[in-house]
């Protein structure tokens, strides 16, 4: 394999404590060295002006193979990845049938291999069906790869139930991700409650469904000491939880998704299903809580959420059409503008918030710069101004409400295992196609 040198960028590795102007040579699809560095190489490109950074790992999207490839397969989601900056991501059970089995891990490293764009890892079902009555073989699909377990989009309702899955969570060193909504509270609604569902006269889902799971789950893990994550955190409340339960040593850790910095429930008003989603959009209080959370260190992480969905589908009136939207291609600029432009983080915590830290909560060999490092690294210019175009999206589907933003910050190059994925600057990569 061609050795690559990227020369004068900003080199910025959370995980080695590196943030300086420098050189980065790659070989072997292996991170060779990195400094002010007089080594030659086979392709030399000018970082000048870039942020180098270990590749961006997504740790929450939907893929929808297998059963609903119309709306994203793996090859086509790992396309949509790459474009957006990530190197590797993590997919969820939620598919049809689910990933609860050991053959369905091994279904995914499979499609994962014949795209060969990134990497991607399953993570299983806690419970066979996700019914949330009957745990599914843990151990088998840690053996096939697993690298965590959920049943997103359910949240397991059974304390029993729970408390077993945290147990074996830890007997196998796995993190177990809970969608946070109490069904019984939530049951029916569509949109956050508070002034504006009460005026458009739609059923709403109060905070406190997604409070109130939290809660009972940090008693769980606390008694268990298993590793609990907190997918898609959202409301003031949830963040006060976990920052103390952090406080008294609970093994906890959170994330956060662009749309939960960036928007409240006040985008419904007009009632376009593109900012439909669970949880749903909240209060600006519960934005700010938020982005303090991430600023201090509550929140762990940034994730999508990336849920395609057809246009047929989000079409439909308001309170039957689908929760969810696409973020793979959106999320870098809308985390700058969210965390970046307002202050709230540096670039280093915003580096760590894509790479190393959903690198530990998985517990991947990912999210480096170090020397021996796997290759993958993402180029990205802060200073590029540009406009989101859904319609030139990777992803199938189209099911986004940040079409048309003038937004800054991009992913102009995307190398995985050494090789340049993605680029969208041919001028410091010539000969490079859009998807190699």
């Amino acid at each position: 394999m061609a050795s690559l040198l990227i020369r004068n960028g900003r080199i910025i590795d959370p995980a080695s404590n590196q943030d300086a102007v420098g050189d980065l040579l790659i070989a072997d699809a292996k991170i060779r060295k990195i400094g002010r560095l007089s080594e030659r190489a086979e392709r030399v490109i000018d970082g000048t002006g870039l942020l180098v950074t270990p590749g961006l790992i997504d740790m929450h999207v939907h893929l929808r193979e297998p059963g609903n490839e119309d709306e994203e397969t793996i090859a086509s989601g790992a396309s949509a990845a790459v474009a957006g900056g990530f190197t590797s991501i993590a997919c969820m059970p939620n598919t049809q049938p689910p990933l609860d089995q050991e053959a369905d891990i091994e279904f995914v490293y499979r499609q994962a291999a014949r795209a060969d764009l990134c990497n991607v890892y399953p993570i299983g079902a806690i419970t066979k069906g996700r019914a949330g009555k009957e745990l599914a073989e843990m151990g088998q699909m840690v053996r096939a790869g697993a690298v965590a377990f959920s049943d997103d989009g359910c949240g397991v309702a059974d304390a029993g139930v729970m408390f077993r899955a945290l147990q074996y969570v830890r007997m196998f060193d796995r993190a177990l991700i809970q969608h946070c909504e109490d069904a019984a509270l939530a049951a029916g609604g569509c949109m956050h409650a508070g002034p504006t569902a009460t005026r458009l006269g739609l059923p709403s889902i109060p905070a406190m469904a997604e409070e109130v799971m939290v809660q009972r789950d940090l008693i769980l893990a606390e008694q268990t000491g298993a590793r609990y994550h907190v997918a898609h955190i959202s409301t003031a409340g949830a963040v006060e939880a976990v920052r103390r339960a952090k406080a008294r040593g609970v093994y906890v850790t959170a994330e956060v998704c662009p749309h939960h910095l960036l928007l409240t429930d006040e985008a419904c008003a007009g009632f376009d299903t593109h900012f439909k989603m669970n949880p749903p959009l909240r209060s600006k209080a519960d934005v700010e809580a938020c982005r303090a959370g991430v600023a201090d260190g509550t929140i762990d992480c940034f994730c999508t959420d990336h849920a395609p969905h057809s246009a047929e589908e989000k079409t439909l009136e308001f309170q039957n059409a689908p929760f969810g939207i696409i973020g793979l291609e959106t999320a870098v600029p809308l985390t700058i503008r969210a965390m970046i432009e307002t202050g709230f983080i540096d670039w280093p915590r915003w580096v760590a918030g894509w790479t190393s830290r959903p690198a530990t909560i998985l517990g991947l060999s990912k999210g480096s710069l170090s020397p021996g490092a796997d290759a993958d690294v993402t180029l990205i210019d802060p200073a590029c101004r540009w406009r989101i175009d859904a319609g030139r999206f990777f992803s199938k589907c189209r099911n986004t409400p940040f079409d048309g933003w003038d937004v800054s910050g991009r992913a102009v190059a995307t190398i995985v295992a050494g090789r340049v994925r993605f680029t969208t600057d041919a001028a410091r990569f010539p000969g490079e196609r859009a998807l190699a």
